[in-house]
């Protein structure tokens, strides 16, 4: 039996195997394919739930989205700032070798080499689904708007405030979640929900009833959030938090419509912090330095919010760890959250511009390097291992050097690096510690941007 992260997502090529070796494509960030000798389990969306179980194998990768941050006038919180890099001198003077502290993470790259033998774990993005996705479930009298009155500061009385505020995410026969953002009528929620959506459209299904059809307004696959417009003026926003303040062992609630059973309520903790996960196919790759929560978040809890005890939302369910037994594996206690900082820069530029901007450093990473950290890849097919001119280049790091640290922050694998970066907005400063030769280096650089 095979395990491994999967994200809940598209459905995959029929015939694929989602535990064949792969190359990993970091757009700016890239990578070298990985040798014949040493392949990297590739990792793919889950298929989307319909009438009958879901297509796709253990070790697929399906993703939940983030939220977002609410235009100006709406009478939405404002936008949290993000936390700038470390200063430094940029001049690539050698330093004493020191203790670097660690930081418990579990990239994906980690994940699939150990998901080919017994024990590993898979990261699967939750998205769609239906029910059917596990077996019918048949659901009499359901009645979110009976409530009977609670404490606010209560799971029931959190749930009460919130469920006027997430709607139910319709693709074609699959689905998903989302929330509110503002009166006016934008919505949150993951790109990989509403990635198949065609000419039938994006529906949303609100508690009371009412259903909208929704207007695109823009997707960044890079961080797996989509931000969808309603006509409708009289909406009830969510409530920002900030999920950088949370601490492990915090409440958690999370709400959406796991296998189509809408306005689902379930409750945890906050089990971990800045857990690197990486999911997606291999065209919408996205990096979340994750919430780990042990709240039952399944397929169809993508786009819906995790909340903390005041009911305030400080992430977007996007993805979940499976043990890889049947075609759809369902919660574990194993679930990933974008955190909402994250999601209200990208959903504020996907509002203002149509699309939303992640940070580089301007270097092609190889895949195939088998030791600690992310090796800067050499010159060949695929391009100039440091882009010419950028901002890697101008602080002098070179093909082959191996970064080994970010912030004080120690790298492990190249999707750590690429994680830990997509944390930064572009413009921010941080510093790079690299291993050239067994020799450390360390550099400051100013992060540069791409558009995804």
């Amino acid at each position: 039996m095979k395990a491994g992260w999967s994200s809940l997502g598209p459905a995959p090529t029929p015939g694929g195997d989602p535990w064949a070796g792969g190359s990993w494509q970091y757009s700016d960030e890239t990578s070298r394919p990985a040798p014949a000798a040493s392949p990297v389990a590739a990792t793919r969306p889950i298929a989307p739930g319909g009438n009958g179980a879901a297509p796709g194998g253990p070790g697929t990768t399906r993703l939940l989205a983030p939220a977002a941050a609410a235009p100006s006038g709406t009478g939405a919180p404002p936008v949290l700032p993000d936390a700038a890099g470390s200063p430094g001198d940029g001049t690539g003077h050698r330093r004493p070798p020191k203790k670097r502290r660690g930081l418990a993470t579990l990239g994906i790259l980690v994940l699939a080499a150990v998901a080919g033998g017994a024990g590993g774990l898979v990261a699967e993005a939750i998205d769609d689904d239906s029910p059917g996705s596990g077996g019918t479930v048949t659901v009499i009298g359901a009645d979110p708007a009976g409530l009977a009155e609670r404490p606010p500061e209560s799971i029931a009385g959190v749930a009460a405030n919130l469920l006027p505020s997430v709607v139910s995410v319709s693709v074609a026969d699959a689905g998903g979640s989302g929330f509110v953002i503002s009166e006016d009528g934008y919505v949150i929620t993951n790109n990989h929900v509403i990635a198949t959506a065609g000419d039938g459209g994006i529906e949303l299904a609100f508690t009371d009833g009412r259903r909208f059809v929704a207007e695109l307004v823009g997707t960044s696959p890079s961080y797996d959030i989509a931000v969808l417009r309603v006509d409708a003026d009289d909406l009830t926003p969510v409530v920002f938090g900030d999920s950088a303040s949370v601490a492990v062992g915090d409440p958690v609630v999370a709400i959406g419509s796991p296998l189509g059973l809408d306005a689902t309520v379930t409750s945890g903790i906050v089990s971990a912090l800045e857990r690197p996960v990486s999911a997606g196919g291999e065209d919408d790759q996205s990096y979340i330095n994750a919430l780990q929560t042990d709240a039952a978040i399944n397929p169809g809890n993508s786009g819906g919010p995790l909340v903390d005890g005041s009911g305030r939302v400080i992430g977007v369910n996007s993805a979940i760890a499976s043990l890889g037994m049947g075609e759809q594996a369902g919660s574990i206690g194993l679930g990933f959250a974008i955190p909402i900082e994250q999601v209200q820069r990208t959903a504020q530029q996907l509002i203002a511009d149509g699309e939303a901007v992640y940070p580089v450093m301007g270097v092609l990473l190889d895949n195939g390097f088998v030791g600690t950290g992310a090796r800067v890849a050499e010159n060949g097919d695929n391009g100039p291992g440091v882009t010419p001119g950028g901002p890697a280049d101008e602080v002098g790091i070179e093909s082959g050097d191996v970064v080994v640290a970010v912030d004080g922050t120690d790298i492990r694998t190249p999707a750590e690096l690429i994680v830990r970066l997509r944390a930064h907005e572009p413009g921010d400063d941080i510093t790079v510690v690299i291993d050239r030769e067994g020799e450390e280096l360390e550099f400051t650089l100013t992060l540069g941007s791409a558009v995804g």
